[in-house]
């Protein structure tokens, strides 16, 4: 998306600083395989990376609202917006890994709401606080209608009476905007306004993925992709990659003949074939024929590469033998243990980043959802969003929970308590440990005298 547009559109700038739109760029080049030269990205490491951090992320996901004591209609509402979150998850959590920031928008569909994931490359951030969070926002569509081409560009921004909404329609004019038109001049823009305010939205509306590492390009409040800190050691790779296939390419055997021995054929075929066979036009008494056939030199580039895929693995806080063979280099059970507590402890502050992610989408269609009369009146809370992730490398669960039911038969703990924690429940107070006893606990049937 041409920032220029929102740029010429809103007069407003990119608060993103160049170092850090290059860097965007290169990580969506490298995870799309668009190598520079004397680069070979067939390995296809940024796409390795996401997608095994984001499968670990939901290998055991489960997401569920917990209602109180007695279910009501607002959390069955909610339910369905959760299932729509949910169908989108592993998609947001890639586009965030990948780009460092996802936003996932919430749009109408029925009687709730769809989530649309927008990638980093596809929002431009107008403003943002110390903390990263995004103040203000612009994101284009490129519509067709008629045989001409469109831009309808929105810039949200948040203000103490609610979310502020502008909508522009231009018809695109080469590399620039062409003249404003209005929001009716295209069908799928007639049912738009032109500005709207959104009392009682929270933020953009719209609910943030940021991954969270520091930023190790220019150290401003832009969230980083995953790879960032290894993107120069994946480079380095594509070039011993490149190297790689030019030593098989040069290796491979060449018989050098007499140029009159590779005469063409009458059906104009070479009687001899040309990949194995070069002809130089030498005497043939004094050539006669050679044969070529260098050593190749993999194993030293080979052991390079294991040298860089174990860079990464460090550098990404990765297990060993993700990226890097682990039979080439003998380690000890500590180092075994490190790795795999590191690997744990980047795939927990994932994990944490897509729980704050769905707490807060929730939360937008809580508002929303009040504000277009599509659920009741009373707010949601979010505390009722429940998520196993089931057990880590650094957590048995169920070591954990047969020490609470132990602790519970030994009277040391009260079974509401040991119950709140299975279930990811609310229990601060009284009254949500009654709604625990309520729904989980057996009632006891009168003693007989």
């Amino acid at each position: 998306m041409p920032q220029s547009y929102l740029e010429q559109a809103f007069g407003r700038q990119d608060v993103t600083t160049p170092k850090m739109q290059a860097a965007i760029r290169d990580w969506f080049a490298l995870y799309y395989g668009a190598m520079r030269p004397g680069e070979d990205g067939a390995a296809r490491l940024p796409v390795l990376i996401v997608g095994k951090l984001c499968r670990t992320v939901f290998a055991e996901y489960e997401a569920r609202l917990m209602p109180g004591a007695k279910p009501d209609a607002k959390t069955r509402w909610m339910q369905g917006n959760l299932a729509a979150l949910d169908a989108v998850r592993a998609q947001a959590v890639q586009m965030a890994l990948i780009g460092g920031e996802c936003l996932l928008k919430p749009v109408p569909r029925g009687a709730g709401f769809d989530f649309v994931p927008i990638r980093r490359d596809c929002f431009v951030p107008l403003a943002r606080d110390a903390h990263g969070t995004l103040l203000a926002v612009g994101t284009m569509e490129e519509l067709t209608h008629a045989g001409a081409r469109y831009a309808l560009v929105e810039r949200r921004a948040a203000a103490p009476d609610g979310l502020h909404i502008d909508t522009r329609l231009y018809q695109l004019n080469g590399a620039a905007l062409g003249r404003r038109l209005p929001l009716s001049a295209l069908p799928q823009t007639a049912a738009l306004v032109p500005e709207l305010v959104l009392p009682g939205v929270p933020g953009l509306g719209l609910a943030a993925l940021r991954t969270p590492l520091h930023n190790c390009v220019d150290g401003s409040a832009d969230a980083v992709s995953v790879f960032a800190p290894a993107a120069e050691l994946i480079r380095a790779v594509g070039v011993l990659e490149k190297q790689l296939d030019a030593e098989f390419k040069n290796g491979a055997s060449r018989v050098f003949a007499s140029e009159d021995l590779l005469r063409t054929a009458p059906d104009g075929r070479r009687a001899l074939a040309d990949d194995l066979f070069v002809g130089l036009p030498e005497d043939p008494a004094a050539l006669g024929v050679t044969v070529y056939s260098p050593a190749l030199r993999v194993e030293g580039y080979l052991a390079r590469k294991q040298d860089l895929l174990r860079a990464c693995e460090s550098l990404l806080g990765m297990q060993r033998g993700i990226l890097s063979e682990v039979e080439e280099v003998e380690r000890t059970a500590t180092e075994v243990t490190a790795s795999a507590g590191d690997y744990a402890l980047t795939v927990r502050d994932l994990q944490t980043v897509w729980e704050g992610a769905a707490k807060a989408a929730l939360a937008q269609c809580d508002a929303l959802g009040r504000l277009y009369g599509l659920c009741g009146a009373e707010p949601f809370d979010t505390a009722a969003l429940a998520i196993d992730w089931g057990d880590g490398v650094l957590y048995d669960r169920a070591r954990v929970w047969a020490e609470q039911r132990q602790m519970v038969a030994d009277g040391l703990l009260r079974p509401e308590l040991a119950l709140a924690w299975y279930f990811d429940l609310p229990h601060a107070t009284e009254a949500d440990l009654a709604a625990i006893r309520e729904k989980f606990m057996p009632r006891q049937a009168p003693e007989r005298r």
